[in-house]
C-alpha cells in the first residue's frame, strides 16, 4: 500500500502504520485522514492482519495536532463538518475496528494526536511523551472526540484540569492516571509494542473482534453493555475459532486459530 503521508508495513500477522510528516510534526491535515481511513479499512479486511501498531515518524512527536493552517479561516458551518466527517472517517472508526489498534506514542501526542491515541484500544508511550489537549488555547474544543474519551479514561475532574489548562502531562502522570498502559524508553518503544502485538495475535481473532465490540458497548450512550457480551458470547460458540480453541486445551495444545 503506497500513500502520500504515511507509511504501512505488514509482517507476522502486524500491520504496522506510520505518520510520515515530520516536517509537520506529523500534524493530521485532511490527506492524512484520508490515507489513515483507507490503511485501516486494508488492514481490518486483511485476513493474515491480527493487530496493527500506529506510530509516527522520528523521535520528536506521535502527532503534535491537527494542522491548524488547513481549518483556521472556517466559519461554524465548516467547522462542524470538520469534526463531523473527522470522527466518522477516523477516530470512530478506529476505536470499533474489530483488529486491536495499539497506539506507540513516540513524543508529543497532542489535540487530534492525543485524540487519534486515545481512539486507539490502548497506548504505550515513550519516556519523552507529552500528552495534551490544547484547543482551548486557540479558541476551540476538541472536536475530534477528545471531550468524551478523555473522562472515560482518566475521570471527569482531570480531564477537564487538562483541556481548561491547555496543559501537557508527561509519560509517568499518564501511566499513573491510565491514559497509558506502559512507558518505556523511546529505542525500545516499537520492540515493547511488538511483544504486545504478539501475544494478542496467538489468540482468536474472531473473539477478540467480539472483546472490543463488547467493551465499547459499556460506553456508548443507549446502549447495554451486558446484553451485547451476552450476545457475542453466545455468537462465539458457533465459529470456528471456538471450536479449535476448546479442542487444543482438552487436547493439551497450542491452539491454530484461522484468519478474521
Amino acid at each position: 500500500m503506497t500513500f502520500e503521508n504515511i507509511t504501512v508495513v505488514t509482517e507476522n500477522n502486524l500491520g504496522l502504520i506510520t505518520i510520515n510528516r515530520p516536517s509537520k510534526l506529523n500534524a493530521l491535515n485532511k490527506q492524512t485522514i484520508i490515507d489513515l481511513h483507507e490503511a485501516f479499512k486494508a488492514l481490518d479486511a486483511d485476513a493474515l492482519v491480527k493487530a496493527i501498531i500506529i506510530t509516527g515518524s522520528g523521535e520528536k512527536a506521535f502527532v503534535a495536532g491537527a494542522d491548524i493552517a488547513e481549518f483556521a479561516h472556517f466559519d461554524e458551518e465548516e467547522g462542524e463538518k470538520l469534526a463531523a466527517e473527522g470522527q466518522i472517517l477516523l477516530f470512530d472508526l478506529v476505536q470499533n475496528l474489530r483488529t486491536p489498534v495499539i497506539a506507540a506514542i513516540n513524543g508529543f501526542a497532542l489535540g487530534g494526536g492525543l485524540e487519534l491515541a486515545m481512539a486507539c484500544h490502548f497506548r504505550i508511550a515513550s519516556e519523552n511523551a507529552r500528552m495534551g489537549l490544547p484547543e482551548v488555547s486557540l479558541g476551540v474544543i476538541p472536536g475530534y472526540g477528545g471531550t468524551q474519551r478523555l473522562p472515560q479514561l482518566i475521570g471527569k475532574g482531570r480531564a477537564m484540569e487538562m483541556i481548561m489548562t491547555a496543559g501537557m502531562v508527561t509519560a509517568p502522570d499518564a501511566l499513573a492516571w491510565g491514559l497509558v498502559n506502559h512507558v518505556v524508553p523511546q529505542a525500545e518503544l516499537l520492540d515493547f509494542a511488538r511483544g504486545i502485538a504478539a501475544k494478542i495475535t496467538k489468540n482468536s481473532p474472531v473473539a477478540i473482534a467480539k472483546a472490543i465490540k463488547a467493551v465499547n458497548a459499556g460506553f456508548e450512550e443507549g446502549a447495554d453493555g451486558y446484553n451485547v457480551e451476552i450476545k457475542s458470547f453466545g455468537e462465539a460458540f458457533g465459529t470456528v475459532d471456538f471450536k479449535e480453541g476448546t479442542t487444543a486445551f482438552l487436547k493439551k495444545r497450542k491452539p491454530e486459530f484461522p484468519g478474521k
